[in-house]
């Protein structure tokens, strides 16, 4: 059973220039085909003047259906290299379209494929990525009294506040990494004296920030 992986979480758009061919980057997160399909077919259209839009995308946590195309390219340069990027990084849940406008200057099968791996290399490694791991969603209650400590223990352990509602106690909803719940359990009641209540509601993948 899988309880991490790895996936950019925003997308983005990288550009640059090669031998006068203009080369535009854009990944995206995606959790299926069908999003990764949507997003390509969107790419596709923003720039439907361009020479070749070759993608490559793995919409499965667990590796799974990996696809790609070359889009016009000579086969094997372009959507292949593409993907070979995506499975070194450790990335899931990930596509990525790159754009090329032709310059004029042809680049032979091997400048070729350096240019779609290098693209796509330069763009995941400067996009923003999160690991996504099990979660225990938790509804937290303390007094007002009791919330800069709480918020304070919160910042210290990266704890991700889903939500805040204020009644006659304070309630936070927060993501908390599964394997760690336990002692972050503990030693929040420590660190309240005991005037707090934790419930846990469900757990399932979260994206945390690396």
């Amino acid at each position: 059973m899988i309880e991490k992986y790895l996936s950019v979480s925003c997308g983005l758009i990288t550009q640059k220039v090669i031998e006068k061919s203009k080369f535009i980057t854009t990944s995206r997160h995606v959790e299926s085909e069908e999003e990764a399909r949507a997003f390509i077919a969107e790419i596709s259209k923003k720039y439907s003047d361009a020479t070749h839009n070759c993608y490559a995308y793995i919409p499965d946590i667990q590796g799974n259906i990996p696809r790609f195309s070359d889009d016009g390219e000579p086969q094997g340069t372009a959507g292949m290299p593409m993907l070979e990027v995506l499975k070194n990084k450790n990335l899931v849940q990930t596509a990525v379209v790159v754009t090329r406008y032709f310059g004029g200057v042809k680049l032979g099968a091997g400048g070729l494929v350096r240019a779609y791996s290098g693209c796509v290399a330069e763009n995941v490694e400067t996009a923003q990525k999160a690991l996504y791991e099990t979660c225990a969603e938790l509804e937290i209650s303390c007094g007002y009294s009791s919330v800069d400590a709480a918020e304070r223990y919160f910042n210290e352990n990266s704890v991700d506040i889903l939500n805040t509602e204020y009644a006659d106690e304070v309630v936070f909803k927060v993501a908390v990494r599964k394997k760690g719940k336990e002692s972050f359990d503990k030693e929040l009641i420590n660190r309240l004296n005991g005037n707090v209540k934790i419930i846990f509601k469900r757990e399932y993948f979260f994206p945390f920030k690396v």
